[in-house]
């Protein structure tokens, strides 16, 4: 990567959500960091769920070594919470599109009661 690309490059990956699912499926972290009302409404049912006004300070419970993917309604929050885990080190990519994108690519959507739920 050129100098350019180091210092105005994104430090993290921006994927679509059967990226997202591959890299789940293959052993990654789907970190969900929506608000509770949204998670509670519906949500990945492997994911875990870390506000992102949270991540910087929960980041400790994130193993290291093992791709995480962000994600939030809209891709929004997610690559904010991205750039926030990429600067202290993991490989991290956030999902364009957020959770519709994720429902989209066949990804399945639970509630918290764990019916079918809603992005």
């Amino acid at each position: 990567m050129s100098i350019f690309g180091r210092l105005f490059g994104k430090p993290y990956a921006t994927i679509d959500g059967s990226a997202a699912r591959e890299i789940t499926e293959s052993g990654g972290i789907l970190v969900d960091v929506r608000s509770q009302g949204e998670w509670n409404a519906g949500h990945a049912p492997a994911a875990r769920h870390i506000p992102v006004e949270a991540i910087d300070r929960k980041s400790t419970e994130l193993p290291a070594g093992v791709p995480i993917v962000t994600v939030c309604k809209s891709g929004a929050r997610s690559a904010a919470a991205a750039r926030t885990l990429a600067a202290k080190g993991f490989e991290v990519s956030s999902v364009r599109g957020g959770m519709t994108a994720w429902q989209r690519a066949g990804g399945r959507v639970v509630a918290k009661n764990g019916r079918e739920g809603t992005v």
